[in-house]
């Protein structure tokens, strides 16, 4: 089963989905039409693309911090989370999801993925 398909499985997970480190394709598992879910796969990888930048940054000022290389990122808001790890996206509903139950999924699953390819 794929990484998306386990996640979209479980309780309060919107959707979920992965993208292409180029930018170019998409796959997704749920509840969200393909226009969306194009949209989210821009949202996350331009996101995730970002993160690199500044952790790359943040390492020219902090060789020593340990910073590096940034595994994924989260974004909550009032009704929604966002969580990505590698190039996998999934969509939370607040009042019914855990976050520590996706995070754990996706850092068993994605948390050595290899991030040359950002």
């Amino acid at each position: 089963m794929s990484v998306a398909a386990e996640l979209a499985s479980l309780p309060g997970v919107v959707a979920a989905g992965e993208y292409s480190y180029r930018g170019d394709r998409y796959s997704y598992k749920g509840q969200m039409n393909d226009d969306m879910a194009r949209m989210a796969a821009i949202m996350c990888r331009a996101t995730t693309m970002s993160e690199h930048m500044q952790m790359g940054m943040l390492k020219s000022f902090c060789p020593d911090c340990a910073s590096e290389p940034p595994k994924g990122w989260i974004v909550r808001g009032p009704g929604f989370t966002v969580c990505n790890v590698a190039n996998v996206f999934c969509f939370l509903d607040n009042s019914a999801a855990s976050v520590n139950e996706v995070m754990a999924l996706m850092m068993k699953r994605l948390g050595d993925a290899n991030h040359d390819l950002v």
